[in-house]
């Protein structure tokens, strides 16, 4: 049987009409993308101090989370004060009960406060866990003779499942 030309157009319209819908990848691409930055910038609420493989900080199960502050960082051979290095291991006698280097770099940061609060400035002392007692003691010591009162050692937490 012979189809008319108006059968064949209709044909022709319904056909192509009613084809299975393309999928529009750059679009979903975008927003993929977009979805993603959105999770790496929102999925991390944990702070996480700068360290380097010179120090193995000692592990622990404190609760507390980290706070920027002033870091003191006790390395194998060199004491750095944000990553700048203020004195030399070799160069500190037994006998002394301060840092000088230590003690210059924290005095001149404490007079760049305006008002300095009555409970001391805060620092965070990075040291390993084989670092000598005695060493971390003079750190400490140093800054609280230099008003830094606020001392907290930096320890790498334990990640417990459950």
């Amino acid at each position: 049987m012979k189809t008319s030309r108006k059968a064949k157009r209709i044909h022709r319209h319904y056909g192509r009409m009613h084809k299975p819908g393309g999928l529009n990848l750059v679009s979903l691409m975008d927003i993929f993308t977009i979805l993603v930055f959105f999770l790496m910038v929102n999925s991390s609420d944990v702070k996480v101090m700068q360290n380097t493989a010179d120090v193995p900080l000692p592990k622990s199960t404190a609760q507390q989370e980290a706070v920027e502050s002033l870091t003191v960082q006790v390395t194998g051979n060199a004491i750095l004060v944000q990553g700048s290095e203020v004195a030399r291991l070799e160069g500190i006698e037994t006998g002394d009960t301060y840092i000088s280097g230590l003690s210059e770099e924290l005095s001149w940061r404490r007079n760049r406060w305006s008002e300095i609060p009555e409970e001391g400035l805060e620092v965070t002392i990075m040291a390993g866990r084989d670092t000598d007692y005695r060493l971390l003691r003079k750190v400490m010591q140093t800054c609280v003779d230099e008003q830094y009162r606020r001392v907290r050692l930096a320890v790498e937490g334990e990640v417990r499942n459950g």
